[in-house]
């Protein structure tokens, strides 16, 4: 186990893009830490970043407490002591499962008895004992990510990074993994910094979630916490699908400047004071009811496990609905009410107050 620490790491392609910019991150030991954003957004280039593909141009990365890269300091990967699996597999067909999860302790030119035993070790742990002499061609798709997984492991990492190692698998192949995953890392007391586009796994995997935009860190927080209080319009947009209504907060409550929404203040939470605001409505705090009189149309309902995904067209005003229970029929007229509102500076204000800042 190790920690992961960040201080103040930026970085700049050599075409001067923005990759990473004033980055603070810390991950504790045996936490596991998923990264989400936006394609673009620098998840990946933060994990690669930790993981010494990429050198940051400014800040320093510490791994248990050595810094790996920094002013006059760079560590190369191989040197980091960290484990790491990609999105592709990349097992080698020409070799065998135990050739395939031996390949780092060779590289480390560890004795063949010790290569042997700690192959056997990293095979059982992930759900493979007894495989080593397996041909990959005959293995499943997930059953090669349980080799990468297991060659990752195999040199017992200080840290294993993963970048979306599970997004190439089919369902429910990918749920099952994560279950498996998940009880692994507990188990072993891995630190793990995951990279995922899939917010419903980083939510359902990581201790906290750190969500990126623009190579900046937007938010960092416990899967509740970010799902309940997200701390913008933007972080309630990507991970709930939250609708976003420009308006202001007056003596009452929010009044949309281009609906007749208005919201009590009462049905409030969030950091908006008086005047130009936003509000985010997430899914689940909107109700909807049949009624041949309503004002609002469906225009879409698709069935989920979890609640029917709603949209619906509000006399202009597109909104997002999660309903149980009662699944709205598509061209249905309904009622809409807002139980919950978050609301926020307008972003006027939010860049005033990060100029200020």
């Amino acid at each position: 186990m190790a920690s992961v620490h960040l201080d103040g790491v930026s970085l700049r392609y050599p075409s001067g893009t923005l990759g990473l910019e004033r980055l603070d991150l810390r991950v504790g030991d045996g936490e596991f830490v998923a990264l989400v954003g936006p394609s673009g957004s620098g998840k990946t280039t933060l994990l690669r970043s930790i993981a010494g593909f990429l050198a940051p141009t400014a800040g320093t990365v510490a791994i248990d407490g050595s810094t790996v890269a920094g002013p006059g300091v760079f560590t190369p990967p191989e040197e980091r002591r960290l484990g790491m699996v990609f999105q592709q597999h990349a097992v080698w067909p020409h070799w065998n499962v135990g050739r395939n999860v031996e390949y780092p302790l060779r590289l480390a030119k560890l004795p063949r008895a010790e290569r042997a035993a700690r192959v056997a070790e990293a095979l059982d742990m992930v759900g493979l004992g007894g495989w080593a002499k397996r041909d990959p061609a005959t293995l499943s798709g997930g059953q090669r990510q349980r080799v990468a997984l297991a060659r990752a492991l195999v040199a017992r990492p200080r840290v294993l990074l993963l970048d979306e190692a599970l997004s190439a698998l089919d369902e429910p192949l990918r749920d099952r993994l994560r279950l498996e995953l998940q009880s692994l890392t507990r188990t072993l007391g891995l630190t793990v910094v995951h990279v995922t586009h899939d917010r419903d796994e980083a939510l359902a995997l990581a201790d906290r979630v750190v969500v990126l935009d623009g190579g900046r860190i937007q938010q960092i927080g416990s899967p509740e916490q970010l799902v309940t209080e997200p701390a913008s319009p933007f972080v309630a947009r990507f991970l709930s699908d939250a609708t976003i209504v420009p308006g202001a907060c007056e003596a009452g409550g929010f009044r949309a400047s281009a609906h007749p929404l208005v919201v009590p203040t009462a049905a409030l939470a969030g950091q908006g004071g008086r005047g130009d605001a936003e509000l985010a409505v997430l899914p689940q705090d909107l109700e909807l009811r049949a009624d041949e009189h309503g004002d609002a149309v469906v225009r879409s309902s698709l069935f989920g496990r979890e609640g029917n995904d709603v949209i619906v067209d509000w006399q202009g005003l597109s909104l997002r609905a999660r309903t149980t229970g009662y699944r709205p029929r598509v061209d249905e007229r309904v009622t809409v009410s807002v139980r919950r509102g978050l609301v926020f500076p307008s972003e006027g204000v939010r860049s005033a107050q990060r100029v200020l800042a």
